[in-house]
């Protein structure tokens, strides 16, 4: 199944499973979640803006998944990385703006967190060049 790609199919997945979870909550208690970052950006100017940055995020999420998930079949069946690496430097971008949004926020435990997605992401990134 993994062929001569395991680590790069797996980093792939690690990211679709990510991204499928994320949308599917954000959809699903959308007003619990716009309740929540607008709590957490209160003392930001993305106060009067989440509900259009969510829908923002949510879209570029659906975005990284679906692409990652082409990514995926073409590393497995065609062992192609094109795909695979678009994906990732769209999630790239994604994650780039979660780091922003909790420095600004300054939930600094956040923004870490964030980071150890970031470095997979770039190795992912990396390994797929």
């Amino acid at each position: 199944m993994f062929n001569n790609n395991a680590t790069q199919i797996l980093i792939v997945v690690f990211f679709i499973i990510t991204y499928f979870i994320s949308v599917l909550e954000k959809i699903t208690a959308w007003k619990n979640t716009t309740n929540y970052y607008s709590n957490h950006f209160k003392k930001t100017i993305l106060h009067k803006l989440v509900p259009i940055l969510l829908i923002h995020i949510v879209i570029l999420e659906i975005i990284a998944f679906v692409v990652l998930a082409l990514g995926l079949y073409y590393l497995i069946t065609e062992a192609s990385f094109l795909t695979a690496k678009i994906g990732l430097e769209i999630s790239a971008i994604i994650l780039i703006q979660f780091l922003a949004g909790q420095r600004l926020a300054k939930d600094y435990p956040g923004a870490m967190n964030i980071t150890i997605y970031f470095i997979l992401n770039i190795i992912g990134i990396y390994i797929l060049t």
